[in-house]
């Protein structure tokens, strides 16, 4: 049509109301590396600086999903400041996607094998209590079981 994305959102807002287009849907996306950066993504995180659960033999056959390696990989400092920081990016960035007619952000998080540090990050920021609770919300751990698919 001649259309640009913006008007048709408006357009569509306009004839059934502004609540489905009044804040941001995020998908997060939990990743690995090796496996390739999801390519639908907007913004791309990589936690490789934090220390790797893989290196310990009671964390390594458990995912991030796991009590004992979120434990793990949240007591550094650097996974705090981490997770504050992104979600101070994503409350400066969403007021502008909002106005640019953009409804949906995928931001993925990425470690080496998408197993430990980037699930653990992108579910504590899934059940952050506060900050990302005002976006519409959906996670996605695209990787977690790649290695138990290769028999690894």
């Amino acid at each position: 049509t001649y259309l640009s994305a913006r008007q048709l959102t408006q357009r569509v807002a306009n004839h059934f109301g502004d609540e489905a287009t009044d804040r941001l849907r995020i998908a997060l996306i939990s990743f690995g590396f090796k496996n390739g950066v999801p390519i639908d993504a907007d913004m791309v995180f990589d936690v490789r600086f934090l220390p790797n659960p893989h290196w310990i033999p009671e964390l390594r056959p458990k995912s991030g999903l796991s009590k004992d390696v979120a434990q793990y990989v949240l007591k550094h400092e650097a996974a705090q400041r981490f997770q504050e920081a992104m979600v101070n990016l994503l409350e400066t960035v969403a007021p502008g996607y909002l106005a640019e007619g953009k409804r949906q952000v995928t931001v993925a998080i990425g470690c080496t094998g998408g197993k430990h540090r980037s699930v653990t990050l992108a579910h504590a920021l899934y059940k952050r209590p506060s900050g990302c609770n005002d976006y519409g919300l959906k996670i996605e751990h695209r990787d977690i079981g790649k290695d138990a698919l290769r028999g690894k």
